[in-house]
């Protein structure tokens, strides 16, 4: 993970034109946005406070408050500790480390961003379909594989589906009873894309675990958005394919506690099932 100047001056492309003079003012003199009011960084930039407001969001951040500490923060750890992110010579104590303190900053974020509503809407949408399809490639594949193995005890038809062209013939089929989860870090895979345009023309409801803004987002019917500011051009997303198995599990919890006794039934009964395959504890 990246800290904020970075995570700024990296997403400069995916920034409207807008929150980009946003983000342009604050790279140019971020000491200066420290001491500001939202409105003196507004005038700077040229923009409108709700535009800062909205620029402080697509960073990750809830308010011009929060992110003027977390800028303050970066600035402190420029130097000597300048960042989290893994570079080539780190040691393997320090990788590691790093690693670990990025998953639980990132972990904090989506606590604190998690929408209740949309957490609420979505398990209501998933207790009520016949069918469940899970969409991911990639990294995002994993997740849909998880998924897939979480939520078939709980007495819902479930497949996960890693292959687009499987993607897309299964959507062909859907009804609107039907669910599909799609999940993408960037929310942009265009074949992705396709097959989630073809269930929704199908009938089906879609829930997207992906980016704000995306393209993604923007096409499903409910968007749980997770904004993980992470390098993929090197390394596999690493943050938000947690993040995402976090919101997998979010759900799934939800779904159980909606079944209420007769699946907590079921659940005991596969957990008694699997300690027939497990080897006795040495004494």
């Amino acid at each position: 993970m990246k800290n904020l100047l970075e995570a700024a001056r990296k997403g400069l492309d995916s920034f409207s034109n807008s929150e980009r003079k946003v983000a342009e003012a604050v790279l140019a003199d971020p000491e200066a946005v420290i001491n500001s009011s939202m409105a003196a960084l507004a005038q700077a930039a040229g923009v409108s406070e709700p535009t800062v407001l909205r620029f402080c969001r697509a960073i990750g951040y809830e308010g011009f408050t929060e992110f003027k500490v977390r800028l303050a923060q970066s600035l402190v750890t420029r130097g000597a500790y300048a960042d989290l992110e893994v570079k080539p010579g780190d040691p393997a104590e320090a990788y590691s480390h790093k690693i670990v303190d990025a998953t639980i900053d990132m972990l904090m974020r989506l606590r604190h961003r998690l929408d209740a509503a949309a957490i609420e809407a979505a398990t209501d949408l998933l207790s009520r379909a016949h069918k469940i399809e899970f969409y991911g490639m990639g990294a995002s594949g994993v997740v849909a594989i998880d998924a897939q193995h979480k939520f078939f005890r709980l007495m819902v038809p479930c497949v996960a589906y890693t292959d687009s062209h499987m993607q897309y013939m299964s959507a062909a089929t859907l009804g609107p009873e039907d669910v599909v989860v799609a999940i993408s870090h960037t929310g942009r895979t265009r074949e992705l894309l396709e097959s989630v345009a073809l269930a929704k023309q199908s009938g089906a409801a879609v829930i997207a675990i992906t980016a704000p803004r995306s393209p993604l987002a923007e096409l499903s019917s409910l968007a749980l958005t997770v904004s993980i500011p992470e390098d993929t051009d090197l390394y596999t997303p690493m943050f938000s394919r947690l993040m995402h198995l976090v919101v997998i599990d979010i759900l799934a919890v939800g779904l159980a506690l909606r079944g209420g006794e007769p699946t907590q039934s079921r659940l005991r009964r596969i957990k008694r099932a699997l300690y027939a395959k497990r080897t006795p504890k040495e004494l």
